[in-house]
């Protein structure tokens, strides 16, 4: 454990050494804020339509929930599918392109444990993220009464989103030297997860039972609404599991070569 955090560590701050994460973390945080705050906006506007009117019962079906923080999750899978392959695409394809690979490859380390430091270093990148976007929610938690529950399923969703991409980005930066080819191989796969169950209804009952499943929506859909399903999180941690399955045997076959 001692080596897997050691490179976790290392990895994370090389993040903050480049403008990778400052670049990254600014783009994610304005996209994100400009989305809650038309979202936000939107909600007002509703507020004072209906309040003019004196209309109390169209006001109590006015939902911060529904209108603001549902949306807004929902819309960050996509923004995550679009940002994660560049925190992802430099993790091992840097160290070809640079020769480091050979002294990390040929020093007394497991490429298993090779696999789990980059992508723990990773995923503490993507609490970072996770944790700076917290101040959305936390403005209505503030001024309002959203429901904590799902603003916490909402994140955990995500965070398990996050993983499963940097673990299958992690893969794509192990079979190239380029940057550039493992952001697009990882992002290619990602957009393939999300838009598979779009056939779902043109394929048949069971094909499109199986598309859906494969889906990324499909299973953070209901995590974002609140619901824990054991079969979400199953599919999110098999995911990850299959990502760094593959991130360690591509290593393995570099290290024999």
């Amino acid at each position: 454990m001692n080596n897997i955090w050691a490179l976790a560590w290392k990895e994370l701050r090389s993040y903050f050494l480049s403008p990778i994460a400052y670049v990254v973390l600014a783009g994610f945080l304005f996209i994100m804020g400009f989305m809650f705050w038309n979202m936000l906006a939107q909600f007002s506007r509703f507020v004072a339509i209906y309040s003019s009117m004196q209309q109390p019962g169209m006001l109590e079906q006015l939902n911060l929930n529904d209108m603001v923080i549902a949306p807004l999750l929902g819309n960050m899978t996509v923004v995550f599918i679009l940002i994660m392959p560049l925190v992802t695409m430099r993790l091992f394809a840097e160290e070809r392109a640079s020769g480091t690979d050979e002294l990390l490859l040929t020093s007394p380390i497991s490429t298993l444990e090779i696999a789990f430091g980059k992508f723990f270093g990773a995923t503490m990148f993507l609490a970072v993220m996770l944790g700076l976007a917290f101040v959305y929610p936390a403005v209505l938690m503030y001024f309002g009464d959203p429901e904590i529950p799902q603003i916490l399923t909402g994140y955990l969703a995500l965070f398990l989103l996050g993983t499963s991409t940097i673990a299958l980005g992690l893969f794509a930066s192990t079979v190239t030297d380029s940057q550039i080819v493992a952001g697009v191989l990882a992002g290619g796969m990602m957009l393939m997860l999300l838009l598979i169950n779009w056939p779902a209804d043109a394929v048949g009952e069971t094909m499109g039972a199986v598309l859906r499943y494969l889906s990324i929506t499909e299973h953070s859909s209901d995590l974002m609404r609140g619901l824990i399903k054991v079969e979400d999180i199953v599919y999110y941690l098999s995911l990850t599991s299959i990502g760094i399955f593959l991130s360690q045997r591509s290593l393995e076959s570099l290290r024999w070569r």
